[in-house]
């Protein structure tokens, strides 16, 4: 079994912006999931993963190697499909896959052939694979991507916020085919999605500010705040007010009136009825907790 160590990554950027600040974690076989908002440092940990830039302090172990310090080792290892990923336009599916896995050093010519025509028929796009990628919608591009990032069997598979801007049934077809995928090797799905890690990932971590703030199985940290969640329906003019008196992790938008989730170990007044706590209010209740943190530090 494989199993990938991140011990104390830290990275700052030349503008002054620190991304990563002692990063630790160890992440065994499976779909892990990534949560965090935009800007709390995922995409940083993943290219540091990707030995796309350097930390500059820390270490990553995979299968006991310094993955940092060993960089062919990490490519013959490493599936990755980044944010954003481009791709050559006006050349076909099948020839363009065939191409990456040259460059991936999967030299034997019928091993290739195998490889990218099992692929595309694992990403459902066998049916086009004579077809130009740059035509593809955005759900066919990114199960691209996925196939790209399987070209030589790797064993540590990195996606970083895959399923933004899918409709429903895309995403239904990514999650389903990253579920495949992610029972022998290791999977690392970073999102700001609460649902795709809920649907998908059996350990996870929540990063915030270029920190690690929570980590653990989703259905554990769920049951912890058991008790400690409360609903109330309340007019728009009124939410200010229990923003600025109560502990409110998250808000919701329902039949013209808003929804005020509260964070506490007792009941918060009147009005409020007990919530049984979900993936979502873990994670809110995970940010506002940071954010309350980083204000007390600030005063201090």
């Amino acid at each position: 079994m494989q199993r990938l160590q991140i011990i104390n990554l830290s990275k700052t950027y030349a503008n002054g912006v620190q991304a990563l600040s002692n990063v630790s974690l160890t992440i065994s076989n499976g779909m892990f999931g990534l949560l965090g908002p935009n800007g709390a440092g995922k995409s940083s940990l993943m290219r540091t993963l990707a030995a796309l830039q350097p930390p500059d302090s820390g270490q990553v172990l995979f299968d006991g190697k310094d993955i940092l310090q060993q960089q062919q080792f990490l490519r013959s290892q490493l599936g990755y499909l980044p944010q954003d990923f481009g791709v050559y336009p006006k050349i076909a599916a099948i020839d363009l896959l065939n191409h990456l896995a040259i460059l991936k050093g999967v030299t034997d010519k019928g091993a290739r052939k195998e490889q990218v025509l099992a692929l595309l028929q694992q990403t459902n796009l066998y049916a086009v694979r004579k077809q130009s990628v740059s035509t593809f919608s955005g759900g066919m591009r990114q199960r691209f991507g996925i196939a790209q990032a399987l070209l030589g069997n790797p064993q540590l598979i990195i996606v970083d916020e895959p399923t933004a801007g899918l409709d429903p049934l895309e995403r239904n077809r990514f999650h389903d085919l990253l579920s495949e995928i992610g029972e022998q090797v290791v999977v690392i799905l970073s999102t700001h999605i609460v649902e795709d890690v809920h649907d998908l990932c059996p350990d996870m971590a929540i990063m915030a500010g270029g920190k690690v703030i929570l980590q653990g199985k989703p259905a554990l940290l769920t049951e912890a705040l058991a008790g400690q969640v409360w609903r109330k329906t309340v007019p728009k003019e009124r939410l200010q007010h229990d923003q600025a008196t109560l502990p409110v992790i998250s808000t919701r938008m329902t039949g013209g009136k808003i929804q005020v989730y509260v964070l506490s170990g007792v009941h918060p007044g009147d009005g409020f009825e007990p919530f049984q706590p979900d993936l979502s209010a873990v994670y809110f209740s995970a940010l506002f907790g940071a954010q309350r943190t980083r204000k007390e530090v600030t005063a201090c």
